[in-house]
Parts: C-alpha cells; sequence; structure tokens
C-alpha cells in the first residue's frame, strides 16, 4: 500500500491516539527494499526519544501485521520540529496568525512556493498574506486540495546577526 495520505492516517493514527499522541503527519519516501515510512508525532507535553521508541514499537507491531508495504522498510517516528508540518485543518486553525511555507501543486500568480502569515481558516481553504514583488503585501487564497506540502516557519527568539 502506497495509498493516499488519508489510508495511512486511517491504519496509522488509532494507535498513535491509543499512545496519547496525535499523529500529525505520515510521509513515504522511496520503494522497494528501500522505502522510509516517517510518522511524525506531538503531543501538549512535547514528545522525547522515550516517546518515539514506545510509539515506533506500537506501530511496529501493526505494520507487521497489515504489512502495507512491499519488501524491507525503515519506520521512522520523530517529533514534527519546529517547522512542523500542517496537514489538517484543525493544523491550520492551531496556528492561525502564524508564518507559514507551502508549496503548491500548480502555480498560483505564477507562484509555487508561498510564504507569509496565515490570516483565514476556512472548511476548503486558507489565506495567506505574502510579500508580494515590490514589497506590497498581497493576499492568496490557497485550497488545500492544491497544496503540496504546508509548514510552519519557526519563529526564532533572541537570534543574532
Amino acid at each position: 500500500m502506497h495509498g493516499t495520505q488519508a489510508d495511512w492516517r486511517r491504519l496509522l493514527e488509532p494507535g498513535v491516539n491509543a499512545l496519547g499522541f496525535e499523529l500529525v503527519d505520515v510521509e513515504v519516501a522511496g520503494s522497494g527494499h528501500h522505502a522510509l515510512l516517517r510518522v511524525y508525532i506531538d503531543s501538549s507535553e512535547g514528545v522525547d526519544v522515550d516517546d518515539c521508541a514506545r510509539v515506533s514499537r506500537q506501530l511496529s507491531a501493526l505494520l507487521d501485521v497489515e504489512d502495507p508495504l512491499p519488501g524491507e522498510y525503515t519506520l521512522e517516528v520523530s517529533s514534527p520540529g519546529l517547522d512542523r508540518p500542517l496537514v489538517t485543518r484543525e493544523h491550520f486553525r492551531r496556528f492561525a496568525g502564524e508564518t507559514i511555507k507551502v508549496k503548491l501543486a500548480r502555480p498560483l500568480g505564477g507562484r509555487r512556493k508561498i510564504t507569509g502569515r496565515l490570516l483565514e481558516v476556512a472548511d476548503d481553504h486558507v489565506v495567506v498574506e505574502a510579500e508580494a514583488a515590490g514589497g506590497a503585501p498581497e493576499r492568496f487564497t490557497l485550497a488545500y486540495a492544491d497544496m503540496e506540502r504546508a509548514r510552519l516557519v519557526p519563529r526564532l527568539q533572541g537570534r543574532r546577526r
């Protein structure tokens, strides 16, 4: 099963949730004997190495039974990091007002990559205010279906130049 994002969520989310964690994202890279299944988890208390190991054991047992990837693969469980992926509408809602980076499946206004402040979150789209050519802000309405990937841009405080 290389399946869709929804297929992977349906398979893995119950096991992750049973341990008290949120399934943030699933990535499948490669194929055949060198596939990588990367699972991002989170919780309100954060995630440490022991949490990742515990979820990894839980998912390994499930994956051994379900066998969704042919051949050998590597399972990697980690926290979403500071530049966490935004996958669900709830993720976008949680980070409204923050700066995000979006890669689009097709260009919009000549751009496939848009970085800007997440202004609005609706059921089928988000509105992002990004700096346009010439420095004036421009608003983009981005349908979830048109987003290839979206990530939070971390705010690093106390940075020196």
